[in-house]
């Protein structure tokens, strides 16, 4: 049994596939979580691609910033931190809002878990 990688032979037919599984689960949040608004499908990819955008870049410097209390709190940090991506991913996208932290949180929250969901299906 072979384990995939993030980025290893990754075609950009997987790229896209990935974005547009990622754009349906965060309008699914933006009508699951109260205080996270996606107004069409336009916002929805737009912020997938802001959000993963977020997390390569920014994301990878405060996981790693934040190390010692990601590894304290058995990881539970990281929704911390994929809360943060999601506000600055709904900073830059017009359609794509977060009322504030809370929101943020339950929505980085509902966010991981259907991908988890999803991630078991395939």
């Amino acid at each position: 049994m072979r384990i995939h990688r993030w980025g290893e032979d990754e075609t950009v037919m997987d790229i896209l596939i990935r974005v547009l599984l990622n754009a349906i689960l965060l309008f699914l949040v933006g009508r699951l979580v109260s205080g996270v608004e996606v107004r069409d499908g336009k916002a929805a990819i737009l912020g997938a691609i802001a959000f993963g955008l977020a997390n390569a870049s920014v994301g990878r410097l405060l996981t790693l910033l934040t190390l010692p209390i990601t590894f304290l709190t058995l990881g539970l940090f990281l929704l911390v931190i994929n809360a943060i991506m999601l506000m600055i991913a709904a900073a830059f996208v017009d359609g794509f809002e977060v009322e504030g932290f809370g929101s943020a949180f339950w929505g980085a929250v509902a966010l991981a878990g259907l991908n988890l969901l999803v991630g078991m299906m395939f």
